[in-house]
């Protein structure tokens, strides 16, 4: 069977594929997020664009050095009032966005990349819409007491496989892109690929 590796340092993602029962390596693809996003869209590249073009440079970076294997690549954008939001770097600016975002909604838009021998194979692409509770600012200042630091590592600020599905009164999307890989459709793919009995 073919071999896997997960070009991604997420711990969410790894998670959700050994849940799975998907046998895999973990080398993190290590690019500048940042400076990606600002040049696609410099280009006026659309938002979809964007999440599946970071997806595929991070298959593509560590398919070009293990081409015996399928890399899979995976990123997710967070679109509100159509701009796209980075991470948070503290907590305040944690406090900030989501104070921005409460009451209203705002979009996730997700990408898969299948890649080997240095090209890509197989993508897939889809968007979710999450809706805030118009929350207390107490509710707040309690959420981000309890979460700390761990919800820098998330675009929105939230986990919702945790204590962040309390921020949320509606969403409508595939639960699996929302934590940040679109598991039935690459488990399906890995099918079709070899790399899981079918």
């Amino acid at each position: 069977m073919t071999s896997l590796v997960l070009a991604s340092a997420s711990a969410v993602r790894a998670r959700l594929l050994a849940a799975a029962g998907v046998a895999f390596d973990v080398i993190p693809a290590h690019l500048d997020e940042d400076a990606v996003k600002e040049a696609l869209l410099a280009q006026n590249t659309p938002m979809r664009g964007v999440a599946d073009a970071l997806a595929e440079l991070k298959a593509l970076r560590v398919s070009r050095s293990h081409p015996e294997a399928l890399v899979l690549g995976a990123d997710q954008v967070l679109v509100f009032e159509k701009e796209l939001v980075s991470k948070s770097p503290t907590v305040s600016e944690a406090r900030a966005l989501l104070t921005r975002l409460r009451g209203r909604k705002h979009e996730l838009i997700g990408a898969a990349v299948l890649a080997k021998d240095g090209a890509a194979v197989w993508r897939h692409v889809d968007s979710a819409t999450l809706t805030m509770q118009d929350f207390s600012n107490a509710f707040l200042d309690d959420y981000l007491a309890q979460e700390g630091e761990a919800l820098l590592g998330s675009v929105g600020c939230y986990h919702l496989e945790g204590r962040g599905a309390q921020l949320f009164a509606h969403i409508a999307g595939d639960y699996f892109s929302i934590l940040g890989l679109p598991l039935i459709q690459v488990l399906g793919a890995l099918r079709d690929q070899g790399v899981l009995a079918s």
